[in-house]
């Protein structure tokens, strides 16, 4: 402290007690060039006003929170910028299935010799072909959840031959990282026999994630040796049976979705795999009964086969070559069994017409009359009914319409009060009644009457 000041490095505010190690020469000088006042605050023997404590504290919050956003956004950029994409190259081949594994462990980066052992991360992955939205249309992406790997796989094409790239992002769903990898595919020609024999059989009891690696599917390869001849087989394709049309099965221990496994060979088909694929076989198969089998099914336990699912299809002998339509001249050759007529006969449609459209107008008319004579002719009068009723039942009805006109002329004049039963706001139960809106002793008995 200097005539009472105290100097720039020994003042600290007490809301940012770590001002002195920020690492810029001494905030307070930083913050005192920014104030409007051109020295350090006051002592604490000399307090400060009141305003100028106040507006010490807003610029300090204000800068302590400018340099934190300023820390966080260098160490984003220095981490994309120093972030490069790994490059792997990979060598599929033409009629080859073609699998890789996105292993989370290729895309984390954990400490080595990490005790306890971390936890699961849960990643997500994201593939596609460099430049275009998707994969490519022989390439195929499965992952059964976050926590298990990522599987690509398929079987190229002769016209996929050359240099594709995939761009593989990883997702870490804890801390929303993202981890990206190239994936360069050469695909090449295989070496070696052409495998023209090819079977591909469907297994129902597991998933198309669960022969994808390297091991279940050698053991597929294995006891598949035992149904064929001698001869080295190789997996030719992998599909889900999801893929193929097939349902999502219940959620019940043991349902499995199904894989379709293309298996070839330079070898010819062995005389089990013939009986399956005979047609005594798909009959049986279309009554519900299982294909008939020569060979003991070493498959079975670990892979249940629907062995009537099994299709078998022989390369070895080249299909013909259609032959091309040949353009003919535009004329129909001689035929036989076709001769159309050469000249029509004239024919005259007026009979016709006539007969078509007159016979249904007059059965109308005839109708027509029958029902206007019936009606209007056959009427019976009032005198010839009066005649044919009888004296005392026209005596009867006469003195009956009387004494209602009578009864109607009396009701229209009389002038006594109307019965309280007969008023419309009567209650029959207490005898309460509202007082009337209108005279109702006017009011006739038949209401329909005036």
């Amino acid at each position: 402290m200097i005539g009472g000041i105290v100097s720039c490095e020994d003042w600290v505010h007490p809301r940012f007690s770590a001002c002195s190690g920020w690492g810029w020469g001494g905030p307070c000088c930083w913050i005192r060039a920014q104030l409007p006042w051109d020295t350090c605050p006051a002592s604490p023997l000399l307090p400060a006003p009141a305003s100028v404590t106040h507006r010490q504290a807003q610029a300090g919050a204000a800068m302590a929170a400018a340099l934190i956003w300023i820390s966080l956004l260098g160490g984003l950029l220095e981490g994309l910028g120093g972030t490069e994409a790994q490059q792997t190259t990979l060598h599929p081949l033409v009629g080859r299935v073609f699998v890789h594994t996105l292993d989370h462990g290729s895309f984390l980066q954990r400490p080595e010799h990490a005790f306890p052992a971390p936890a699961p991360v849960p990643i997500t992955y994201h593939a596609h072909l460099q430049g275009h939205p998707d994969l490519p249309r022989w390439l195929r992406y499965t992952q059964r959840s976050p926590y298990q790997p990522g599987f690509l796989y398929g079987t190229a094409t002769p016209e996929d031959r050359g240099h594709q790239v995939i761009e593989v992002t990883a997702y870490n769903r804890d801390s929303f990282n993202t981890t990206q990898q190239m994936l360069v595919l050469l695909i090449g020609d295989p070496e070696g026999p052409l495998l023209p024999y090819q079977a591909e059989f469907l297994v129902r009891s597991h998933d198309v994630e669960e022969v994808l690696p390297s091991t279940p599917a050698s053991h597929f390869l294995t006891a598949l040796g035992g149904l064929w001849e001698p001869g080295e087989l190789q997996l030719v394709n992998i599909t889900s049976a999801l893929d193929r049309g097939g349902r999502v099965p219940l959620p019940i221990e043991g349902r499995k979705e199904g894989v379709y496994i293309k298996v070839g060979s330079a070898s010819p088909f062995s005389t089990c795999l013939k009986m399956v694929a005979s047609p005594d076989s798909h009959a049986r198969c279309a009554q519900g009964q299982p294909p008939l089998l020569s060979c003991y099914d070493t498959l079975a336990p670990h892979f249940r086969v629907d062995w009537c699912n099994v299709s078998l299809v022989d390369k070895s002998v080249p299909e013909p070559a259609d032959e091309a339509p040949a353009p003919g001249g535009g004329i129909l050759e001689h035929d036989p069994f076709f001769c159309p007529p050469t000249e029509a006969t004239a024919r005259d449609f007026l009979t016709d017409a006539l007969v078509t459209l007159l016979v249904p107008l007059l059965v109308a008319l005839l109708l027509t009359l029958l029902l206007a004579y019936v009606m209007c002719c056959r009427r019976e009068g009032r005198l010839k009914r009066d005649l044919a009723t009888s004296d005392i039942q026209m005596v009867h009805h006469c003195t009956i319409r009387g004494n209602t006109e009578e009864l109607r002329q009396m009701a229209s004049s009389r002038e006594v009060p109307r019965p309280l039963s007969t008023l419309p706001m009567f209650n029959v139960h207490t005898g309460e009644r509202l007082p009337p809106q209108v005279d109702s002793a006017q009011v006739p008995l038949i209401l329909d009457q005036h």
